[in-house]
């Protein structure tokens, strides 16, 4: 069982950054690949970037590719979305989200979820 909770969110303006959080609880959070989803008013989720347990592939869909980058940092069972270069579109609630398996895209592969985190890009 893993609990997550995002933080970091905000309003900023086009061209600016912002660093989400995502803060696990519960047992074996290194063995757990994660991943970021976003979802617009009026659109599904759609995934963002996911990060394998090692660290050693991570994925990104490609309208954030070069802008945004996922890390995480085991001893603080935390993981991060770097949002550089933000521009309206990237306005959403984002989630983090847990799966004991291999990292997917498809956010029906993740067992655990955060309540989100709203990120707003201004114009």
């Amino acid at each position: 069982q893993v609990t997550l909770v995002e933080s970091g969110g905000g309003l900023v303006q086009a061209g600016g950054s912002l660093r989400l959080s995502c803060a696990a609880s519960g047992r074996s959070f290194s063995a757990y690949s994660m991943g970021w989803f976003r979802q617009a008013p009026g659109k599904e989720r759609e995934f963002v970037a996911a990060l394998s347990w090692s660290s050693d592939t991570t994925s990104y869909t490609n309208s954030v590719k070069g802008r945004f980058t996922i890390s995480r940092d085991n001893a603080k069972n935390t993981v991060y979305l770097q949002m550089n270069s933000l521009k309206p579109e990237d306005t959403a609630v984002y989630y983090c989200a847990a799966t004991a398996f291999r990292a997917t895209t498809d956010p029906s592969g993740y067992a655990y979820w955060g309540p989100g985190t709203q990120v707003t890009v201004s114009s």
